[in-house]
């Protein structure tokens, strides 16, 4: 009898935890979609978007953008692909904290939602923020803080909910959307341009301009809600909660494009010189092999070795030839073999069909490289012209 009497209260107990985990919402609830401006660092270029929920005794942010240096392996995991993100929730006054010492505008956009729906968003965010689901594999185009907020609202709405994409005026590729982003001449913009291949020039859909924080707000404000025969705004409220003026990320005094000029000229210099002297500087072009053997051999690793999404078909290869890294120390010699003349031949074609991947937009180079490109035809011409060659 006794156990019998312990067994029913324990049924009892588990059923009140199953249905009583989450605290009921009241009347008053809001639930929000919050967009952040950009910040002066390259991680803070594009914004950022999280979702709040406000009630009478609670006010949360739900941060999809967490990730911690100091977890084991984060910089090989960084490099190979397989960086995690995790939700964090934390009262909201800490969020604002933030951007109120960074001076960075705080747009809110509070959804039209009844009280079920309400519920179901409060829900959802709290069963996701546990330790055991709160970690997710982050893509920086396809899987991050702002795509999430639309596929949860998706999740929850389901076909209440739609997406308009008349405020889309022109298609852009995902690389054209980055760029308006973060200005070209930037030491950042080099580096992403340099490392993410074609993928990244396929044109985006409507849903995946909002892999942006500004796209998301642009999303949500333009979407509408379904319930029978009335079609409404999402949004019910829309308004700044921090108001400052949009910051940008700034070229500095070396920046790529005055660097690779500089290069260019003192590449000239030698050029013209070693014409007129009808010699070649050896330790000039063992330099311009040798360096652009290794940006190379990285596209290469980031593009077979690594789980990027826009790392492969990186024609950037097109330039920057991995098998230079090797060839250097040849042309380094007085008097190189025969076959580096074909080899140089086959490099100078190569950079011939740079203009028609670019003008045929199958893929953007990184604008500040221009300079470099020409010094490389140039010098790659002259080695071709004067070097003298074994028979």
């Amino acid at each position: 009898m006794k156990t019998k009497f312990i067994t029913f209260f324990l049924i009892l107990f588990v059923i009140q935890i199953t249905f009583s985990q989450y605290k009921k919402l009241s009347d008053k609830a809001e639930v929000s979609i919050i967009t952040a401006g950009p910040g002066n660092e390259l991680y803070e270029g594009f914004g950022h978007s999280t979702i709040r929920v406000k009630d009478i005794d609670f006010d949360t942010a739900y941060n999809y953008g967490i990730f911690d240096f100091n977890a084991p392996n984060f910089y090989l995991n960084f490099t190979k692909g397989k960086l995690l993100y995790k939700l964090e929730s934390y009262p909201f006054h800490y969020f604002v904290r933030g951007y109120q010492r960074d001076k960075r505008w705080i747009k809110e956009q509070v959804l039209n939602l009844n009280q079920s729906e309400k519920q179901q968003f409060f829900e959802y965010l709290e069963n996701n923020a546990k330790p055991k689901n709160a970690t997710y594999l982050y893509d920086p185009f396809f899987n991050n803080c702002a795509t999430i907020l639309r596929e949860i609202t998706e999740k929850i709405l389901k076909d209440k909910v739609t997406f308009n994409d008349n405020y889309i005026l022109k298609k852009k590729s995902f690389r054209q959307l980055m760029n308006i982003e973060i200005p070209w001449n930037t030491w950042g913009s080099f580096g992403i341009n340099l490392a993410l291949g074609s993928k990244l020039d396929h044109i985006a859909t409507t849903k995946q301009y909002m892999y942006l924080p500004d796209y998301v707000y642009s999303g949500f404000k333009n979407a509408t809600v379904t319930r029978g025969v009335k079609t409404e705004s999402l949004i019910k409220k829309d308004g700044f909660i921090l108001n400052y003026e949009e910051l940008t990320i700034k070229p500095s005094f070396f920046n790529p494009f005055l660097v690779f000029t500089f290069i260019l000229l003192i590449g000239l210099y030698i050029t013209y010189r070693d014409v007129k002297r009808k010699q070649r500087t050896k330790w000039f072009d063992f330099l311009l092999l040798l360096s652009t053997g290794i940006i190379g051999v990285l596209i290469v690793f980031l593009w077979f070795f690594t789980d990027h999404s826009t790392t492969p078909t990186n024609f950037n290869f097109l330039w920057a030839f991995a098998p230079n890294i090797v060839i250097a120390f040849y042309v380094f010699k007085d008097t190189p073999m025969l076959w580096i003349k074909f080899y140089v031949k086959a490099l100078l074609i190569l950079l011939v069909i740079i203009p028609i991947i670019w003008i045929g937009k199958v893929q953007l180079l990184p604008l500040a490289i221009l300079p470099f490109l020409l010094l490389l035809f140039i010098r790659l011409y002259f080695i071709k012209s004067i070097l003298s060659f074994k028979k």
